[in-house]
């Protein structure tokens, strides 16, 4: 027995061929780690369905976007989540009596599992996996819905746009809806760097894939709007719905403040007054 997990544990980790174990033989698998103990992934049900809504009508979703994920639309055009597949090499000829050793040939493959490990700096097995691609939309739509409704607020409340804010803070000091505060830009960033660094230490210490993106709880979900099963699955629906169009949002803005040098309030105003010679189109054929 001890024979048979020597030898498989040396076949997983540099890939030799062996013959095949019986299957009344023994294995012994360890696991070490470090937190709490990883719990298991509720089980979600495919929707591979003719009726499954997709992007683009008449489209094929990838085999890899099986609908599981909420809001599942079938877009990868370039494959990005597709699973990546790892070949297995044999142990290239080391004989020092030939003249030319042959390479070690192809003995099979692997993909990573989509796995949370207990480490905090980098908790997935596969780096570009659908998992970990969904959290970084997530997150980064929900900066984007922030970012968008903060731009939109601060320019109307005080005029600023959010591309000025900056200057605006150095040359008159910190200041919040143009109220000051009483901390400097210096103490201000320490405190962000120290806060969010901290968030994100805690939420990468999360091994439940499910609550790395809802964590819910008092601080999350205060009014529990996502106690009711049926009532959760169409706010996650609506959220990264809403994420995906501030997502989209913020980059309009970007590229119109990139073009006027205006905020969005000040664009649209602008668009309003003359709306069939006050468009992207003549902004780029004029600065041309």
């Amino acid at each position: 027995m001890a024979l048979t997990a020597t030898a498989a544990a040396t076949s997983s980790f540099i890939g030799t061929r062996l013959r095949e174990v019986q299957s009344n033989s023994g294995r012994v698998q360890a696991r070490f780690g470090f937190g709490k103990k990883k719990p298991t992934p509720p089980k979600r049900t495919s929707n591979q369905g003719a009726d499954r809504p997709l992007w683009f009508p008449g489209e094929k979703a990838p085999e890899w976007l099986d609908g599981t994920l909420v809001g599942d639309y079938g877009f990868d055009p370039f494959g990005f989540a597709k699973p990546a597949e790892y070949l297995q090499f044999e142990l290239d000829s080391l004989d020092q009596n030939l003249a030319k050793n042959v390479a070690g040939d192809i003995i099979g493959t692997r993909t990573e599992l989509a796995d949370v490990k207990p480490t905090p700096f980098q908790p997935y097995t596969e780096v570009f996996g659908l998992q970990r691609f969904r959290e970084c939309e997530l997150i980064h739509g929900r900066w984007a819905m922030l970012a968008t409704l903060g731009a939109l607020s601060v320019e109307w409340l005080t005029g600023v746009t959010w591309l000025d804010a900056g200057k605006v803070e150095l040359v008159d000091g910190s200041s919040y809806l143009g109220q000051p505060l009483p901390f400097s830009i210096t103490s201000l960033i320490l405190i962000e760097a120290v806060a969010i660094g901290y968030i994100e230490f805690q939420r990468n210490a999360e091994l439940d894939p499910e609550k790395r993106l809802y964590p819910g709880g008092r601080f999350f979900d205060p009014l529990g709007l996502a106690a009711n099963p049926d009532k959760k699955v169409n706010l996650q629906l609506a959220e990264i719905k809403h994420a995906r169009l501030a997502m989209l949002a913020f980059l309009g803005l970007a590229v119109q403040a990139a073009a006027t040098g205006k905020g969005p309030l000040d664009n649209w105003a602008t668009h309003l007054s003359d709306p069939f010679h006050t468009t992207l189109f003549d902004t780029y054929t004029s600065s041309s």
